[in-house]
């Protein structure tokens, strides 16, 4: 069964840390699911190698983080995605997850998109930074040319000049047009500011409601978000991820919109 065949969240923080955090997100994650009948699939990266420093914390890396994963996918059931980043890694995550995603600085890596592909898993792959909504048209062909029934592609800001992105809200329907895949808004990534923290990422978390709103109403097929329990502690993008006890609200502004879009919530 198709796994992005209606609208979809994904959800969970940047890297897997210990199995009491994972299990925290991945329960309340669950909980949300069943309670606003929301498809949620889980994301957390076991090596997050593209960190703009060295020494940056990546995460526990493959071997010790495959199973922090599958821990995650039995005790939630909940399916589970985690970035791959070397075309060698993708066999063995696909033995354990449901979707393997490409990053956007990966998309046109034409290996990993391949070997991605192969697995048979559904891939998501993130559409570049500097990349126009066409472009990412190739990109699918390649995982389906190399074997993915499933492929999606999130939009997650193009770059405008220095340390900003910025969100093309016409990109979701683009995006479906060229390459006839759901097209998935990334409302956490999207705030960054690259390189204004200290040579990293910052960003701006205060606008991630107010973006995903516009997204939704815009007509992505699903969402992408980053989310911690408390954000400030988080090893990685701890300045642009949502606040886990702020996302039951914005899900059930999500939930309205798309009601409202659809003549659900009408009264006339």
């Amino acid at each position: 069964m198709p796994l992005f065949d209606r609208f979809t969240l994904i959800a969970g923080p940047c890297v897997l840390e210990d199995e009491g955090l994972n299990l925290e997100v991945g329960r309340e994650l669950a909980r949300l699911s069943q309670a606003l009948r929301l498809p949620i699939v889980f994301k957390a990266s076991y090596d997050k190698a593209n960190r703009s420093k060295a020494g940056a914390p990546r995460g526990p890396g493959l071997e010790a983080g495959l199973p922090l994963l599958e821990t995650v996918a039995a005790k939630t059931g909940l399916p589970v995605l985690t970035d791959v980043h070397e075309p060698h890694h993708c066999a063995r995550a696909a033995d354990v997850v449901d979707v393997l995603q490409i990053p956007a600085f990966l998309c046109r890596q034409t290996d990993l998109v391949e070997a991605a592909g192969a697995t048979g898993r559904a891939v998501n792959i993130k559409k570049g930074q500097w990349m126009a909504p066409e472009e990412m048209t190739a990109a699918v062909d390649k995982a389906r040319q190399a074997g993915a029934d499933e492929v999606t592609v999130t939009e997650r800001g193009t770059f405008f000049g220095y340390g900003n992105l910025v969100v093309d809200m016409r990109s979701f329907a683009r995006i479906r047009a060229a390459a006839s895949v759901p097209a998935i808004f990334d409302g956490t990534h999207s705030v960054q500011r690259p390189g204004k923290a200290d040579g990293a990422s910052g960003g701006d978390p205060e606008h991630i409601p107010s973006l995903v709103r516009a997204a939704v109403a815009a007509g992505c097929d699903g969402l992408f978000l980053e989310t911690h329990p408390e954000p400030a502690r988080a090893p990685s993008d701890s300045t642009n991820m949502l606040p886990l006890d702020r996302l039951p609200e914005l899900l059930e502004d999500v939930i309205a919109i798309r009601a409202a879009l659809s003549g659900e919530g009408s009264h006339g």
